[in-house]
This record gives C-alpha cells, sequence and structure tokens, in this order.
C-alpha cells in the first residue's frame, strides 16, 4: 500500500508541473492527490482499492488545483486564522467568517459536533465555505485538538 501511494505521490508532482501551472495549482495538485489517494484507499480490497486509490488521487488532484487556483496565500491565512479561533471557542453551530477584502473571496467556519474519542482526545466536526469568483464550495470535516494544543485535520 505504501508503495502504491508512492507512486501516486511521485504521480501527482510530476503532473503538477505539467503545462502551465503556477505555484498555487501545483500545491493544491500535491494535496488534493494524495488526500484524494488516501480516501479512495479506504474503499474495497485486493485490485478494487488499488483502482479506488488511482482515482482518489486524480479526483482529489484536480479538485486541489481548482481550488489552490483560485485561493492566494492570505485568502488560505484568513480561512486557516478563523478555522483556529472557531475551533477553539465558538459553540456548536456558531458560524465565523472570514474575508480578503484585496481578493474579495470569502468564507465560513462553523463547529457542528464536539466529542471526546475513547482515548480522550477532543475532536470537533466542521463545516466551511468559501464563496470564490462568485461561487460557493463547501467542506466538510473533523480536526481533533493534538497535545501541545493545537487542532489537526484529521478527516
Amino acid at each position: 500500500m505504501k508503495s502504491i501511494l508512492a507512486g501516486i505521490l511521485v504521480l501527482s508532482l510530476a503532473l503538477s508541473g505539467c503545462a502551465s501551472m503556477g505555484p498555487k495549482e501545483g500545491a493544491g495538485s500535491v494535496v488534493g492527490g494524495v488526500g484524494g489517494a488516501v480516501i479512495g484507499s479506504q474503499f474495497g480490497g485486493g485490485t478494487g482499492r488499488v483502482v479506488g486509490t488511482a482515482i482518489g488521487a486524480i479526483a482529489g488532484m484536480l479538485v486541489g488545483q481548482e481550488i489552490g487556483k483560485s485561493l492566494d496565500r492570505a485568502d488560505q491565512l484568513e480561512m486557516q486564522r478563523t478555522a483556529r479561533y472557531s475551533l477553539e471557542n465558538s459553540r456548536v453551530d456558531e458560524t465565523r467568517t472570514w474575508r480578503n477584502p484585496d481578493s474579495g473571496h470569502s468564507g465560513t467556519f462553523t463547529p457542528k459536533r464536539t466529542y471526546k474519542t475513547e482515548r480522550g482526545q477532543y475532536c470537533r466536526e466542521y463545516q466551511q465555505t468559501a464563496l470564490i469568483g462568485g461561487e460557493e464550495r463547501q467542506a466538510y470535516g473533523t480536526a481533533c485538538r493534538q497535545p501541545d494544543g493545537s487542532w489537526k485535520i484529521v478527516k
């Protein structure tokens, strides 16, 4: 399995350098490709798992490239700042917003559920939106508090 993921990472890196991609698209492609591979590898078994991993990597790479193309560094920092604040301070269903006045991009972050894992780790499910060029994109996930107090997206 590790060799499959390594191969997909190499493929993602190679493809991220193709055509006329800028650095945002390339980084988004790699992150999306690896994330998609991990998600795709959870389905099926044997050959089916390999196919799921490959399809997940390609789909994730394309989504990551598109989002990376749209958000600049300032957008990403605003989104991350809002997410960190919300995870630490917001009640369930309390929406926080972010906006970059230079790009016009904006978004929201809403914690949806808070729980403690069997190992005693606090986690929060969340919903996130981004308004990019008049088009809204949504994401759902889970972040868990790390031993150092930071939050890490786990799915």
